[in-house]
Formats: C-alpha cells, sequence, structure tokens
C-alpha cells in the first residue's frame, strides 16, 4: 500500500504486518551430553556459551552510573557468529584448562523462520504500521483511509485504526464529555445567580459562538485541532462567560434604579467596555509567549494558547453584541 498526498509520500516505514510476524531463522544448539561430560563441560555451561555468542550473556554486576545501575551484557565478537562453521569453530576452555571447539560437543543446526499467525476472537489479526513524516496526524489518516477505501476490500476483512489516532480519538471523546459537563455547571451557576432562564442563555450563547474564533486562529495560524487545542477551546468558554456576567450584573442594577430595558442594556454595555476589554487584552498578552512558543517546551502547549488567543479576542465583540441582543429580546414583555 503507497500513500501519495500532493506527490508526496509522507507514509513512511510501512509494515505490511505479514513480514514483520515471521521469526527466525533460528540457530539450535543440541548438546551431546556423554562428550560434553567427557571435555568437563556441563549442559548448563554450554546453553551459556550459547546465549553469549548470539545475544550476550548478562553480567552478574551491573555497572553504576550517576548511582543508576546498567546491565552489562557479555558477547563473543562477531566473527564467531557469521556463519555455523564460524560457531563451532569458537573454542571453549573449562575449568581445568582443556580446550574443546563448540562443535564438537554440539550439533549446531540452521532451522527456516516460521511465519506466526495473531489471531483475535477467533479472527485472522495482521498489524500494519507506518510512520508520519512531514504531515500532522488528522491529514495522514485522512488519506489512508482514502486508500483503503479504494482498495475495495471484500467484507469479510475488517479495518480498525489504531495507535496514536485511536488515543487522540478516545481523547477527544472524554473532552467532549468535558465540554458538555463545563456549559451545564455554568449554566446551573449562571441560574443561580441570575435566578432567571433569560441570562445563562444569553451569556452561554455568546459564549459558544466565541468558539468559532478558536478555530479562526487556528485556521490562520496553520495549527492543528488536536488535544492541547481542544483544551483551550473549554477554557474560552469559562473564560467568556465572566464577561457577559459583568454585562447582565451592570445591566440588573440599572434596571432595578428604573431604567427602561434599552437603555439600560446601553448603559451597562458603556459602563463595562473597559473592563472587558482590559481582562482580554491582560489574558492575551498573558498567553502570548506561549502562543509564540517562547521557552523550553512550549511547542506542546502553542496549540492551546492560540485557541484561547483567538476565543477571547473574537468574544470581545461578541460580548457585547450577541449577549445584550439576545438578553433584550427575552427581557423586552
Amino acid at each position: 500500500m503507497k500513500v501519495d498526498i500532493g506527490g508526496r509520500k509522507p507514509i513512511v516505514d510501512i509494515e505490511d504486518g505479514i513480514e514483520n510476524t515471521t521469526s527466525g531463522p533460528a540457530v539450535v544448539f543440541n548438546v551431546n551430553p556423554d562428550s560434553a561430560a567427557r571435555a568437563g563441560f556441563g549442559v548448563d555451561d554450554l546453553g551459556v556459551v550459547a546465549t553469549a555468542i548470539m545475544e550476550g550473556e548478562p553480567a552478574i554486576q551491573p555497572v553504576i552510573i550517576n548511582e543508576r545501575p546498567y546491565t552489562l551484557r557479555v558477547r563473543y565478537p562477531a566473527a564467531n557468529r557469521t556463519s555455523l562453521e564460524a560457531m563451532s569453530n569458537t573454542m571453549l576452555v573449562n575449568s581445568n584448562g582443556s580446550t574443546s571447539t563448540l562443535g564438537s560437543l554440539t550439533a549446531i543446526a540452521e532451522a527456516p523462520g516460521q511465519t506466526e499467525v495473531l489471531r483475535e476472537n477467533l479472527q485472522r489479526d495482521a498489524n500494519v504500521t507506518a510512520r508520519l513524516e512531514g504531515i500532522d496526524l488528522g491529514t495522514g489518516i485522512a488519506a489512508v483511509q482514502k486508500t483503503v477505501a479504494d482498495l475495495k476490500l471484500p467484507p469479510a476483512i475488517r479495518v480498525e485504526y489504531g495507535g496514536a489516532y485511536q488515543e487522540q480519538q478516545r481523547s477527544f471523546r472524554d473532552l467532549v464529555t468535558v465540554l458538555v459537563l463545563a456549559v451545564v455547571l455554568i449554566f446551573l451557576v449562571l441560574l443561580f445567580e441570575f435566578r432567571a432562564f433569560s441570562a445563562p442563555i444569553a451569556i452561554l450563547s455568546s459564549a459558544v459562538l466565541s468558539t468559532s474564533g478558536v478555530f479562526f486562529a487556528l485556521l490562520i495560524t496553520r495549527t492543528e485541532f488536536n488535544v492541547s487545542s481542544f483544551m483551550g477551546l473549554i477554557m474560552v468558554v469559562g473564560i467568556v462567560a465572566k464577561n457577559g456576567i459583568l454585562l447582565l450584573d451592570a445591566n440588573q442594577k440599572y434596571r432595578a434604579a428604573g431604567m427602561p430595558v434599552e437603555d439600560a442594556m446601553i448603559q451597562a454595555g458603556r459602563r463595562r467596555l473597559r473592563p472587558i476589554v482590559m481582562t482580554a487584552l491582560a489574558a492575551v498578552a498573558g498567553m502570548l509567549p506561549l502562543a509564540l512558543a517562547l521557552g523550553a517546551g512550549s511547542q506542546m502547549l502553542q496549540p492551546l494558547a492560540i485557541a484561547v488567543i483567538g476565543g477571547i479576542l473574537i468574544s470581545m465583540v461578541l460580548s457585547l453584541i450577541i449577549t445584550p441582543a439576545i438578553q433584550y429580546y427575552l427581557t423586552r414583555s
């Protein structure tokens, strides 16, 4: 399977799930107990030698570096495992000083590789793996899904996407739940504060519409929408709700003073314009170094900062237009 995007091939190191499940070839050492005993070697001794030739034998004591233990493996030189003949000619010395070759004590043979068949729930399972290069996860997965769809696979074959994509989708589902809970909790808090449904509806309408600034900021900065930016979107909903509280609280005071509905709303907007703008600009200024990826590790949270800045900037307009308009429409009678 080859994936092509704009003349480039960003999906690299593709493993088909069949060849990488082939084990072997294997080298088999069959010890002759009688020959080993006459030469002064035990069967376990020859097993240690075989392990030391092929993959190395762990040392008894680890090496301590910076108060951390590291296990060493003692391994024969590469020349001793280049071929079966080289292994057979490996010279061994017993505790008495007598010497023998490994081939005189064991029969060394090479077993062909065996294809491992993986099954899950009695169904054949083949894991196709790859790596993305110079492309984001969403675009890469979309290209892979299109390529797989073009293969016209039979209905008996089921394709599931795992790895980083599966973890991302699970995180998105969890964050959607968090977003819904955040909106519900904000609505309940506003309902207890204003003791009416009009104010929570007006404030949350502006907060939800302010999330459009999140996507606009990510679009113009060419930043992908990931888990970090999703967290920024949730933060925007809570931050923007604060602007609506300031505005409608002032509106209630002017209404209580006997002002008409329209005049009270206009006066509240004039009164709260400066606090809303100043707090929004202060939040943007605080997020700006993170959005510019200044400092070590800031790239991880850069999408969050960009999302928050975009949502806050557009909320300055929406909080002073959408929230008063909806509140006036719901309470004009």
